[in-house]
């Protein structure tokens, strides 16, 4: 019956394909909204790892997943007559409009500065009451702070210089070393919490990004750990048959040999 259907590089007939498989596959057909929220996000670090990786071949695999969720969504939604693809489509294209008025009007801008500012300004207008709103309440907590922190320094409240929020990174250390002699849990929690975030700020303002840099970091310990059950799996044996100072070696071999 759907013999005719073969890949495309036309987006019409990708979007005949995905109201095939509704109809058809008993899988696709029972999925909600609900049901597949988590792979949306699962698809998107994945599409972020390929980036990292630089393998190209990898992120355009990974854009049509995000893609496929896109028109599965909004099939789903046309099905319940809210909205369709030409909806979202729409949607976006009058975003972007409107928020670039230093393209498709006459307003000036000198630079990247200012069309963040006039971003802000403009967001302020369509209705919400304040900058951090539309900051996802689910994101990572490292992200979220990046971007609370991002859209505060838009409309300038910001430090100076990096030295500055430096010295309050310094202040938050004292404070949280306070919180562990005092043996407060609670007040730990907060005052880490507070260490954390300027430790964010502090890399914001070298241009650096926590999430990736953390992420990188949990990549370069991973490998090196791996580095260690394998030198330990090459001698039948196992972590609980080895001490840390043997593991320690191993991590410094694992470092010298250029492991991440």
């Amino acid at each position: 019956m759907y013999d005719h259907i073969k890949p495309s590089r036309d987006f019409s007939d990708f979007l005949e394909l995905v109201s095939i498989l509704r109809k058809e596959c008993p899988w696709d057909r029972k999925q909600t909204h609900y049901s597949i929220k988590e792979n949306l996000i699962e698809e998107a670090y994945e599409a972020v790892e390929a980036i990292e990786d630089e393998d190209y071949d990898e992120l355009s695999r990974e854009l049509g997943d995000l893609l496929l969720h896109v028109v599965f969504h909004s099939k789903m939604a046309d099905e319940k007559q809210t909205f369709d693809i030409g909806d979202v489509i729409f949607r976006i294209s009058e975003k972007l409009i409107r928020r670039h008025p230093h393209v498709f009007t006459d307003t000036v801008v000198e630079n990247e500065k200012e069309v963040a500012e006039n971003w802000e300004s403009i967001k302020l207008k369509e209705g919400r009451d304040s900058i951090l709103d539309g900051i996802p309440s689910h994101l990572p907590a490292l992200i979220k702070a990046h971007r609370i922190q991002e859209k505060a320094a838009n409309v300038g409240f910001d430090w100076a210089e990096w030295t500055l929020a430096w010295e309050k990174l310094n202040e938050e250390i004292d404070e949280w070393r306070e919180a562990v002699d005092h043996q407060n849990r609670a007040e730990q929690a907060e005052e880490f919490g507070d260490l954390l975030f300027s430790l964010v700020n502090v890399g914001r303002l070298l241009n650096l990004n926590a999430e990736d840099s953390l992420r990188q970091a949990n990549k370069k310990f991973d490998h090196r750990f791996r580095y260690i059950e394998q030198k330990l799996k090459g001698q039948d044996r196992t972590l609980d048959q080895t001490d840390l100072e043997e593991m320690d070696r191993y991590w410094n071999e694992a470092k010298l040999g250029g492991s991440l």
